[in-house]
């Protein structure tokens, strides 16, 4: 620990990358908190403001109720993030903790995994079990395509959510942006709905994700065209996001499915309701093996961030 005292003390531009590292280290080998996991906490606190806040009627509640609960859950814990962070001493272990705990890579590889296995071995009722843990549309009539499909949909959009979002407010912000960006992202799973009773108390958790996930959504795309078909991936980026409702899921998924050579969106039911929703990518139909390619691309691109990380701090050291 002296050694890397004096190193850090030495090459200050080297705190990012080697916590960043660390971290990283550290989800890999423990994964996520199984218990006491200070999310959870945290959605118990959500679900209390969200109680105490929002009085939805018809309009789908107040715009400045959303924001208020927003800031009383978010605001808080990052500026006591930033008070942690300042400790002599404590800034490093603090930055590994922090960018621990709000990364998801392997979580993101064991769900994807336990869609893919079932899938591989023609186990349906199984494989739409598990993906209905990791998509919010009906699963339940499913057929093996619509399964892969939905897997490899979720494992390229959580990679910026879960990993690359994370990473890129971290590299600003230390570990309490990686919170910020958790925490907002936590707010807009659980408050960002367009019905009745989000609509307009969840706007704001749903503008401040946006927000937050617009560069790295676009640093994520274009890390999966690096390590796939560049080409391809590129065109159907610029031809096919823009008609993808979310602004940032739309370039994430064009391009992490034109990389990969598939074709992805399509019909899907939610709430009861069917949609058709526009094509991402070009190619085949996923199956299960592109589940698992997916999730390479996501750890390949794990492993070119943390690179470029290491790369810019020996530049400035």
């Amino acid at each position: 620990m002296d050694f890397l005292a004096e190193l850090l003390a030495r090459h200050p531009a080297l705190h990012i990358p080697t916590a960043a590292l660390a971290a990283v280290l550290l989800d890999r080998l423990l994964g996520e908190p199984r218990r006491f996991h200070p999310l959870v906490g945290f959605g118990r606190l959500a679900d209390w403001l969200e109680a105490a806040l929002n009085h939805a009627g018809g309009d789908g509640g107040s715009r400045i109720n959303g924001i208020l609960a927003w800031g009383f859950a978010v605001l808080p814990l990052v500026t006591l993030a930033f008070w942690w962070r300042q400790e002599p001493g404590w800034a490093w272990y603090v930055d590994v903790l922090l960018c621990y705990l709000c990364l998801g890579a392997r979580s993101l590889t064991q769900h994807g995994e336990a869609v893919r296995r079932p899938l591989a071995a023609k186990n349906l009722p199984e494989a739409r079990r598990r993906v209905s843990w990791l998509v919010s549309r009906d699963t339940s009539q499913l057929c093996a395509t619509g399964i892969a499909r939905a897997g490899v949909e979720s494992v390229l959009e959580n990679g910026n959510d879960a990993v690359f979002g994370a990473l890129f407010w971290f590299a600003l912000l230390g570990g309490p942006g990686a919170l910020l960006h958790r925490l907002a992202n936590t707010l807009d799973a659980m408050w960002g709905y367009k019905n009745e009773r989000y609509l307009k108390f969840g706007w704001a958790a749903a503008r401040a994700d946006d927000l937050l996930n617009w560069i790295p959504a676009r640093l994520t795309a274009l890390t999966y065209a690096l390590l796939g078909s560049p080409r391809r991936a590129l065109a159907c980026w610029k031809s096919q996001a823009p008609a993808w409702e979310s602004p940032n899921a739309g370039p994430v998924m064009a391009a992490g499915a034109g990389s990969l050579g598939v074709v992805l969106g399509g019909r899907a039911v939610y709430a009861g309701e069917t949609q058709v929703r526009p094509q991402l990518g070009q190619g085949l139909d996923p199956d299960h093996r592109h589940i698992h390619q997916a999730i390479q691309l996501v750890q390949r691109g794990l492993g070119l961030w943390l690179g470029t990380f290491f790369f810019v701090g020996l530049l400035h050291a």
